[in-house]
């Protein structure tokens, strides 16, 4: 008689509802542990649009809206090969580029970290329509996510910085929470730079909603607004300095 599998080699089982709270387990501590052994002290975060066509495959973009967007592909390559080649040594990886790990500005942040040959983290996650890993993220430090909430909290769980440049649903969803937690609280404050100036303050009117009293004056406060590479890091050296 053929041996039954083992618990843990049981792959039905395992992705069955009886196991939930041991997917969540591993989605917290296969991160975690790998990013310790890397060394990974602390990221910076890129959150942003997979839509925004890198240079390569600007052409083929059918709107003309979403083309013009096209710079701020090349500002988040800029600001992660910045970041990257300023703090990452041989003894010690701060402020490591973080990003989710598809394309678009995703891939740019992974993209930037790579040029300047240094280590970059993605958090993918499993969709109905696939969202592949981009080719520049660093192999050992790409991780996959079933669960939306445990990927969020990896990306936060060592930030000193977010980095939000334009995006969708997904970008809106990462960048109010983070803003949430740090209103309340439940994480400490860091810099939420908002990368667009005229981008953002179109899209959301925030001195409204503070004058509707919906948030206080001084949660505006926990915005930043930047332009470029270069304004984006002095913005965040200057918080620490």
């Amino acid at each position: 008689m053929k041996s039954p599998p083992k618990a843990y080699e049981n792959i039905p089982f395992l992705n069955s509802d009886a196991c939930r709270p041991v997917r969540l387990q591993l989605e917290y501590l296969h991160p975690e542990v790998t990013m310790e052994e890397q060394g990974i002290k602390s990221t910076i975060v890129i959150f942003g649009s997979a839509r925004i066509p890198s240079p390569e495959t600007a052409e083929a973009c059918t709107n003309s809206t979403l083309a013009e967007l096209l710079p701020f592909y090349e500002e988040a390559r800029k600001l992660s090969k910045i970041v990257s080649t300023t703090c990452q040594t041989n003894h010690e990886c701060e402020y490591v580029v973080i990003t989710g790990g598809g394309p678009g500005i995703m891939e740019a942040g992974n993209r930037g970290a790579a040029d300047a040959q240094c280590k970059s983290i993605a958090l993918n996650i499993t969709l109905p329509y696939e969202q592949d890993p981009n080719p520049y993220v660093t192999p050992e430090l790409n991780f996959e996510f079933r669960y939306f909430h445990m990927r969020k909290m990896h990306f936060l769980s060592r930030a000193k910085a977010l980095v939000v440049f334009p995006g969708g649903f997904g970008t809106f969803d990462e960048l109010f929470e983070a803003l949430t937690l740090i209103q309340t609280g439940k994480i400490q404050k860091m810099p939420v730079l908002l990368f667009g100036t005229e981008h953002w303050k179109r899209l959301i009117d925030w001195d409204y909603l503070a004058e509707c009293g919906l948030i206080s004056l001084g949660d505006l406060d926990l915005l930043m607004f930047c332009d470029t590479a270069e304004d984006a890091w002095k913005t965040i050296t200057d918080y620490y300095a």
